[in-house]
């Protein structure tokens, strides 16, 4: 037997209740009372008695009721109102007895109750049971020896047992075993610690739904343990419902993701590799993206449906798994035909999706003896979707994506996913045909614009490269490059670079080289003929809202006789903002240094205006190489573009000391051109340069001298014999060269050109012949001190001078005059038999 002190704390209920006990004798006075009462009503009990118990109670007939009630029944139950020591009302719940002693004397046993403290009681009690009975959850209540002693009717229906049944049995005997023997030990670790397990997700007793489940203690008002509640709650429906969320979230993400794989993608083939590769595995174990071959040509698209047969290009493909079938079935590269009726051509006939669930229907849609059936039984397809593509209602192919049997097969959902993810590929595939069409188209135009062959000016070996930048060098950009013959065997070399890229550079770059061209045949000096192409900027631009922005660099080279010693000849340049040239030359040690043009003054591009233009000459020796070239050669990201000049210039010294250097002829420039755009584009790979993106003009020249048979140039002074020796010069020389066809032509336009020098100067005349193989022509030059030049005029029988340039104009090919920096020259040029 358990006793307590009054100091302790309640144990019970009834002491939570305060059950109050009184003995009243036969006429109603207060013989003894409980000290709960003496709590209740704040009166001990020596005060209380010997006091008739009715003076306590409120209401003056309550005790006559209360005495008529025992008489007849000998015993009484109601609600009293009992008045409190301090005055205030005690609302009680009474019950009495009317009781006799062994000498029949009649006394009245009173047991009260505060009526607060009961309700509350009363309420806890009929809220657990309708908690028990209505609950959609089930509830549980267990024993400390984790057996069932309540069970509401929601838990035994998930059970598919009856309250009865489940009494008195453990989890061991309800659940199976390996769930019954974690839930027991939940339940004993609970127990133990007190810490409560809440939403537990476990699957269901029979495998089908989920619960949650949540353990607690039971403790009585003392701490005492008292056992484990259970909660469970079926969440069946709530896990299918979060499925379905998570798996519309992933499909928005897999939308989200191929979206961004293709986004910036301009590339048929990388389109289609890019949209296989982000559907495996997320999507599928195996897909592969077949397209027409007008697509992948960027030609029109097809205003009918492929007829049966048309082969589709395999272009992209991915795998979970790998082997000697996954090849067979998905290779790159492989003609796939489809038949009408079968998966592949359903989609592409109708223009929807076709599903085959089972490996039963993707066998069915295939013809006897598909070497693709038995494929299919090796890798364990299972479940098959073919989804067209299309752009404005034309066929460009299909994407075909299929899962092996350890995932589920393809239901409708992944099928309007499918169909979502075809539309966007559907676009980027039109965008990147009708890009290619363009691409192709400004190549094409920037190929005719470039010169097909270089001419072979004598003295001069050449050697140039043009690569379109974009991804993999396919895109149409604005560089250029020209090499010009000019009068007297001189060269003009040009590069140039327009801003943009696309149609419209092309377009812009070849008006710019036929204005250059067209200027170079007047023989203008490179400072001037670089200020008229500026002045022309407007007209060059593609519209009159595009204003022309380009850079460029003009050189003439004029090549000194062989028998002229050592200067091999003069190199005048001008540049129009653009990147300083390169010159590798011999050393007085046979060795070649190669320098940047850096004192050459940069100028404005063309099309800033307002700017003024500088020419620098240069004398260069036998033997030295001129590289001009764009920044796309040497220009990387997040890099400074000296130090891309710097690498250059170390490279072409590299070259020049490894004894094939640049200067060895033209073969020697070929190597090296390849040897320098195949740097440029490995460093813009591993880097991310600019210059594996940007598009590359680059032109070598070998600068060498006349030979001693094409060229030959004399000094005359101004005394009255120089024509005839000049006359008698010029004579021996052809003569000697075997060209008499020409010699008195020559001689003749010679003799006048001189004879008008000495009429208007005072200087030196200077004579110069160079017999040109690659034009087949002679060239004459008289220069003489006089800047202004002569001007071809009607001549009267009132004028006595102006009839030599018009001789000159009548019987050369073409004359025109030149400034130099001590005069003019004036030339024409006569066609050899």
């Amino acid at each position: 037997m358990t006793s307590t002190g009054a100091g302790e704390g309640p144990h019970s209920l009834l002491d939570t209740l305060r059950i109050g006990n009184a003995i009243l004798d036969g006429q109603g006075r207060i013989l003894i009372w409980s000290p709960a009462v003496e709590d209740l009503l704040g009166w001990s009990v020596e005060e209380a008695a010997d006091r008739p118990f009715e003076g306590f109670i409120e209401g003056g007939d309550a005790d006559g009721r209360i005495r008529g009630t025992l008489r007849e029944e000998r015993r009484w139950r109601g609600i009293l109102q009992l008045r409190h020591r301090d005055g205030h009302l005690v609302e009680v719940e009474g019950r009495a007895s009317l009781l006799a002693d062994s000498e029949h004397h009649p006394f009245v046993l009173a047991n009260v109750v505060e009526t607060s403290r009961l309700r509350a009681v009363e309420q806890d009690l009929a809220a657990l049971d309708a908690l028990f009975a209505s609950s959609p959850l089930g509830i549980a209540l267990f024993d400390t020896d984790q057996r069932f002693i309540r069970i509401n009717r929601a838990l035994a229906r998930l059970h598919g047992s009856t309250s009865a049944q489940l009494a008195g049995r453990t989890v061991r005997d309800v659940l199976p075993p390996a769930m019954a023997e974690e839930v027991h030990q939940i339940q004993e670790t609970v127990l133990e610690t007190g810490r409560s397990v809440v939403d537990l997700v476990m699957p269901a007793p029979d495998g089908e739904g989920a619960r949650s489940v949540s353990f607690a203690r039971l403790t009585d008002r003392s701490g005492q343990v008292l056992g484990v509640s259970c909660t469970i709650m079926d969440i069946s429906e709530r896990l299918e419902a979060l499925k379905k969320v998570e798996a519309a979230h992933e499909r928005l993400a897999l939308l989200d993701d191929v979206g961004v794989a293709l986004g910036d993608l301009l590339d048929v083939r990388e389109l289609s590799q890019a949209l296989a590769a982000a559907l495996v595995p997320r999507f599928a174990d195996y897909s592969g993206v077949l397209l027409l071959g007008t697509v992948l040509r960027g030609g029109d698209l097809p205003t009918s449906v492929p007829l049966p047969g048309t082969p589709m290009h395999q272009v992209g493909t991915a795998a979970r798994y790998a082997g000697e079938a996954v090849d067979r079935m998905f290779a790159l590269g492989r003609d796939t035909t489809y038949e009408p009726g079968s998966l592949f051509g359903v989609a592409v006939d109708t223009g929807t999706p076709y599903l085959a669930p089972s490996q039963a229907e993707i066998l069915h849609t295939l013809a006897p003896g598909d070497p693709r059936a038995r494929v299919a039984r090796d890798l364990d397809i299972r479940s098959m979707l073919a989804v067209p593509l299309r752009a404005r209602g034309a066929a460009l192919g299909l994407f075909v994506v299929a899962r092996t049997g350890g995932r589920p097969p393809f239901d409708r959902a992944d099928v309007d996913l499918a169909m979502e993810l075809a539309d966007r590929a559907g676009v980027s595939l039109d965008n990147a045909r009708l890009y290619a069409r363009e691409r192709e188209g400004a190549l094409m135009l920037q190929r005719s614009l470039l010169p097909r062959h270089l001419p072979e000016p004598p003295g001069v070996a050449v050697a140039s490269r043009y690569v379109p930048g974009g991804t993999g060098g396919n895109e149409a950009g604005g560089d250029w490059f020209d090499v010009i013959p000019l009068p007297g065997g001189r060269v003009a070399f040009v590069v140039g670079d327009v801003m943009g890229h696309g149609l419209h550079a092309a377009v812009t770059m070849g008006r710019l080289r036929t204005a250059v061209r067209t200027l170079a045949g007047l023989d203008l000096p490179p400072d001037e003929l670089l200020a008229r192409v500026d002045a022309l900027a407007d007209d060059l631009a593609h519209g009159p809202e595009e204003v022309l922005m380009a850079t460029c660099v003009y050189a003439v080279y004029e090549p000194a006789p062989s028998a002229a010693g050592p200067r091999s000849g003069v190199l005048t340049l001008a540049s129009a903002g653009h990147l300083p040239p390169l010159l590798a030359a011999p050393g007085p040690d046979g060795v070649r240094g190669v320098r940047a043009l850096d004192d050459l003054p940069s100028g404005a591009p063309l099309g800033v205006g307002g700017v003024a233009f500088e020419s620098v000459e240069l004398e260069v020796a036998e033997g030295s190489v001129l590289v001009l070239y764009t920044d796309g050669l040497v220009e990387t990201r997040g890099e400074d573009i000296g130090t891309g000049i710097e690498r250059l210039r170390a490279e072409l010294l590299r070259d020049a000391h490894g004894g094939g250097g640049p200067a060895e002829g033209a073969g020697a420039l070929e190597e090296t051109c390849d040897a320098l755009i195949d740097t440029a584009r490995t460093r813009g790979t591993a880097s991310g340069a600019v210059g594996g993106r940007d598009d590359v003009a680059l032109l070598m020249a070998e600068l060498g001298t006349l030979p001693a048979d094409t060229a030959a140039a004399w000094t005359f002074s101004t005394e009255r014999y120089a024509v005839r020796r000049a006359r008698d010069t010029v004579r021996a020389t052809l003569r000697a060269w075997g060209l008499g066809a020409v010699e008195d032509t020559a001689v003749l336009l010679v003799s006048e050109l001189v004879t008008n020098a000495l009429v208007y100067t005072h200087g030196p005349i200077g004579v110069r012949v160079v017999r040109c193989t690659s034009t087949n022509s002679l060239a004459v030059e008289v220069s003489d001190p006089l800047p202004e030049p002569p001007r071809e005029r009607t001549v009267t029988e009132e004028h006595e001078g102006g009839r030599g340039i018009q001789l000159v104009a009548g019987e050369a090919r073409r004359w025109g005059t030149r400034h130099g920096g001590t005069g003019k020259t004036v030339w024409f040029e006569l066609a050899l038999p």
